[in-house]
């Protein structure tokens, strides 16, 4: 499988000398932009998920030929995720009536890319999860857990295999965020159907481990960005402004600093068991890490009674399915030694920061496993596109040398071609590589 680029100056030459040459024979020409021609098909599939659940898929394949061509299945990410992984909601244009899509949709951009190159490319919504974020089963998605997720990837790989354009010989598996917990043990089950392994924002520890250094964030962020004097206090005043803190802390600072006025006229806190100085400043150490702790248990707590409102937030018994699911690094014995391991990983992702990368790359290389490569991007985000180091911008579209990298890795584990990178050229036979853009 080879991709020829032709620049655009040739195409124009050519075209024009082929004018000239049938001119004075007076046969006309139709010339199509380019943009019409199409290079992708897609067929819409229904995944039956068991117990009468279903949910929806699409088949991306090449516009010409009937294969068989490798199979990709792309396993998505945590939260109200969609196959395309669609970050932000579609909207309608008041004009024209067409859809604007948001500009973050990862694995839109991956099977787009893959497809358009000769792969076959599976993807499918979560089970109770619809088009543009929506809950299609409230009681579906308020009741899922992380055994459900990995039934469900399970069922998309058989169907992926099953279909007359794909070459169930060659079938490589691509997990995002929360897909790269279910990737690794889908490729341990399967050892026979699959082929390589991708994990884009990887996981190394659970959620729980995870969860703990992500809560941290805003404490991590007041000291070195507000914590001017290196006293251990931020500013109420500049904290309540500050966008990155509002961003990571959501509504920790409100419930800090909120006043409220007593019956007598005096001033005193909404919450004062957070706030031990009643003053104009927010002890790191004692006042915001320990809400911060709280808030961060009360994710895993269900009320008797109460039921999740998946529309505002992670629902306890997925979490809890989570914080109970072993970590990639003890079960990555387990993957066969003739499964290839991708890992990609964006160098300022505050979601599933780069250090859990490098522990899985040590991990792989401690077993000696024959054939894992780690390539980080410095800049970009948990979506693969430019970040700060604090926050992930929820844009796209992913950066074409990621995808650029993740065709070239696929198509020389196949055969097709030497491993050729963006910016770096590797050696795909070497036991560990490491890529640094």
């Amino acid at each position: 499988m080879k991709v020829i680029t032709i620049a655009a100056a040739t195409i124009f030459f050519a075209v024009f000398a082929l004018s000239l040459l049938f001119y004075n024979n007076t046969i006309n020409f139709t010339i199509h932009a380019q943009s019409d021609l199409q290079i992708t098909k897609h067929r819409n599939l229904v995944i039956d998920l068991d117990n009468g659940l279903e949910t929806h898929a699409k088949l991306n394949l090449p516009a010409t030929g009937k294969g068989p061509y490798p199979g990709v299945l792309l396993v998505p990410g945590s939260g109200k995720t969609d196959m395309n992984e669609t970050v932000g909601y579609i909207r309608i244009d008041n004009n024209t009536g067409s859809l604007i899509y948001p500009s973050a949709r990862p694995f839109f951009d991956i099977a787009e890319y893959l497809s358009e190159r000769g792969f076959a490319v599976l993807q499918y919504d979560k089970r109770g999860i619809g088009a543009n974020m929506t809950i299609s089963d409230d009681n579906v998605w308020g009741n899922i857990t992380v055994t459900d997720l990995i039934n469900d990837a399970q069922k998309a790989l058989n169907t992926l295999i099953q279909q007359p354009e794909v070459d169930s010989s060659k079938i490589s598996l691509i997990g995002h965020s929360e897909g790269t917990t279910i990737v690794p043990r889908i490729a341990i089950n399967n050892p026979n159907k699959v082929d390589n392994i991708v994990l884009m924002g990887t996981l190394a520890q659970n959620l729980k481990e995870v969860g703990n250094q992500q809560i941290m964030q805003p404490v991590l962020y007041a000291q070195k960005v507000l914590d001017h004097n290196n006293t251990g206090l931020i500013s109420v005043q500049e904290a309540s402004k500050d966008p990155v803190l509002r961003s990571l802390a959501r509504d920790i600072i409100p419930i800090l600093t909120q006043d409220i006025t007593s019956i007598n006229g005096t001033d005193k806190r909404l919450n004062p068991q957070y706030d031990i100085n009643n003053d104009t400043f927010i002890s790191i150490n004692d006042e915001l890490k320990p809400r911060l702790k709280d808030q961060a248990k009360s994710l895993s707590v269900l009320k008797p009674g109460e039921k999740c409102n998946g529309s505002k937030g992670p629902c306890p018994i997925w979490i809890n399915s989570q914080y109970s699911l072993t970590p990639n690094l003890d079960i990555m014995y387990k993957v066969p030694s003739n499964i290839s391991i991708l890992i990609l990983q964006g160098e300022n992702d505050s979601d599933t920061p780069i250090q859990q990368a490098f522990l899985l790359q040590q991990k792989l290389t401690e077993l000696r496993h024959p054939d894992h490569t780690l390539i980080t991007y410095p800049d970009l985000g948990h979506l693969f596109y430019p970040s700060s180091q604090w926050v992930t911008a929820h844009r796209g579209p992913i950066s074409p040398y990621v995808l650029a990298d993740l065709y070239s890795w696929l198509e020389s584990h196949f055969g097709f071609t030497p491993l050729y990178t963006s910016m770096h050229s590797s050696n795909s036979l070497s036991s560990s590589n490491f890529i640094n853009k």
